[in-house]
C-alpha cells in the first residue's frame, strides 16, 4: 500500500523582534533539518533550539524534541543557546568603510552609542518617566529595530564574533545608560536584551557576508583565538595582482644588507589583507609563508603584524602583565619547581614564537598548550570566554 502524500506545511518563525512566514512543501525528517531550513531560508547566522505553541496547552510553549509533535500550521519560537555569537543591516553597510579595525573590545563598561535623534529624544522622555513613577517605556517594534540596529554596528566596529559575555555586557550598559529599557519582571533586567543583541548580531553578519565581507564569508562560525582584524578587505583601488607587486618589493628589500625599515613597514601595512588572505584561506606551510613574507623574520615587523591582527603592542602589555602578576608567579613557580625539579623561564624567544605563531594562524604546539593560553587570556586578555580548569586556578591563584 502506497504511503500517504505528505501534507505542506506553514510555519510562522517568531525571532526576539519580528516575525516571518515559512512554507514547507512536506514536513522535515526531524527538528535538526527543520532547524537547518530555517537558518537557510531565513538566513539565520546562529546556533538555537525551538519552542512551539502547543495546542494541547491552550498554546503554551513547549520544547520540539519530536518533529512529529509540530501541527502542519505552526508558530515556533526561536530560543537561543548560550554560546550563540552574534551582528546587523543593509542601511548601516555605508558606514563600514575602514579595512581594519582601529579598537579593540573596550576593557571597562560597553560604550553604548548614541542613537538616532528621534530614538534619543524618546529614551530622554522615557528615563524621566521612569525616574518619576518607575515606569518602562513601552517599546515599539519599529523603536527596539532602531536601537538593536546601532547596538550591533557598534559591536561589530569592535569585533565580529563578540562572546557571550560581551553581549551580555552590551546589554547590562545599555540598560545602565536607559533605565527605561529595564525588562520587568527579570532577575538582571537585561536578559532579554543580551538575546535580542545575539540574534541582531547573527542578522548583521548575514548582510555583511551578503555585501561580499571576507572576515565573515570565511568564517560563517567561531574562531579559535581572537583577533580584532581577523580578515579584512582589500583597501580600496587594491586588488591581489597590485598587492602582491608590492609583496615582492618587500622581499627584495629584505634582501639587502641596508635595509630601508620604515619602507617595509609602510608596505607590511598596505600588504596586510592580502597576507591575511594567504594564511587564512590557503594555509600553507610555514616554511613557504616565510619565503613570501621574509619581513615577519624581523622581530619589529613580527610585532607590528601582531599588533595589527589584535590592536595591541605584544612586548609592551606582556611585560607590564607580567610585572603586575610577578610576585605571585614567583612563589607559584617555586612552589613547583620544589616539587617537578623544572623551571618555567618567560624570555624574548618566548614572545617572538608567541607573535609567530598568532601571525601566521598555527595551532598551539601540545606540550606549551597551557603556557600559551595563560599569555593569551590571563597576560594579555585576548579571549574573554571560559577558561580550562588549569587556567582557572592558576587564575583564581594570582589574585589569592
Amino acid at each position: 500500500m502506497a504511503a500517504p502524500p505528505q501534507q505542506p506545511m506553514l510555519i510562522r518563525v517568531v525571532e526576539t523582534d519580528r516575525a516571518r512566514k515559512l512554507k514547507l512543501s512536506s514536513r522535515p525528517a526531524s527538528v535538526d533539518a527543520l532547524i537547518k531550513i530555517i537558518k537557510e531560508q531565513l538566513e539565520i547566522d546562529l546556533d538555537f533550539s525551538l519552542l512551539y505553541e502547543d495546542p494541547d496547552f491552550d498554546g503554551k510553549l513547549t520544547s520540539l524534541a519530536d518533529i512529529e509533535e509540530l501541527p502542519e500550521k505552526a508558530v515556533v519560537h526561536i530560543s537561543l543557546s548560550e554560546d550563540s555569537s552574534s551582528t546587523a543591516s543593509t542601511d548601516l553597510l555605508s558606514d563600514v568603510s575602514s579595512p581594519e579595525r582601529l579598537s579593540r573590545w573596550p576593557q571597562g563598561p560597553f560604550p553604548v552609542p548614541t542613537f538616532a535623534f528621534d530614538v534619543e529624544l524618546k529614551l530622554q522622555h522615557g528615563n524621566a518617566e521612569y525616574e518619576r513613577s518607575n515606569r518602562h517605556l513601552k517599546l515599539t517594534r519599529d523603536l527596539k529595530h532602531d536601537i538593536l540596529e546601532k547596538l550591533a554596528f557598534t559591536m561589530y566596529s569592535f569585533k565580529a564574533y563578540p562572546s557571550d559575555k560581551e553581549i551580555a555586557k552590551a546589554a547590562e550598559a545599555l540598560v545602565a545608560k536607559h533605565p527605561c529599557l529595564k525588562e520587568a519582571g527579570s532577575e538582571t533586567g537585561w536578559n532579554g536584551w543580551k538575546n535580542s543583541i545575539k540574534f541582531k548580531m547573527g542578522n548583521y553578519r548575514t548582510k555583511m557576508r551578503r555585501a561580499g565581507c571576507q572576515e565573515v564569508t570565511v568564517n560563517a562560525g567561531k574562531k579559535s583565538r581572537t583577533e580584532v582584524n581577523f580578515l579584512p578587505n582589500f583597501p580600496q583601488g587594491k586588488d591581489p595582482s597590485s598587492l602582491d607587486q608590492l609583496r615582492q618589493a618587500i622581499v627584495e628589500e629584505v634582501k639587502k644588507a641596508e635595509k630601508n625599515l620604515p619602507l617595509i613597514r609602510k608596505l607590511m601595512e598596505t600588504t596586510f589583507p592580502l597576507r591575511r588572505q594567504t594564511i587564512v584561506m590557503s594555509c600553507p606551510p610555514v616554511k613557504e609563508l616565510l619565503d613570501l613574507w621574509p619581513a615577519l623574520k624581523i622581530e619589529s615587523e613580527l610585532y607590528a603584524e601582531f599588533q595589527r591582527i589584535t590592536n595591541q603592542n605584544l612586548p609592551n602589555t606582556f611585560y607590564a602583565e607580567l610585572d603586575r602578576h610577578l610576585p605571585r608567579l614567583m612563589t607559584l613557580f617555586r612552589q613547583k619547581a620544589s616539587k617537578t625539579g623544572r623551571q618555567q623561564i618567560f624570555g624574548e624567544a618566548f614572545l617572538v614564537m608567541f607573535g609567530l605563531i598568532y601571525a601566521l594562524h598555527l595551532s598551539y604546539p601540545k606540550a606549551l598548550t597551557n603556557t600559551l593560553e595563560f599569555t593569551q587570556k590571563i597576560l594579555l586578555g585576548l579571549e574573554s570566554g571560559k577558561l580550562s580548569p588549569k587556567l582557572q586556578t592558576l587564575k583564581n591563584d594570582l589574585v589569592m
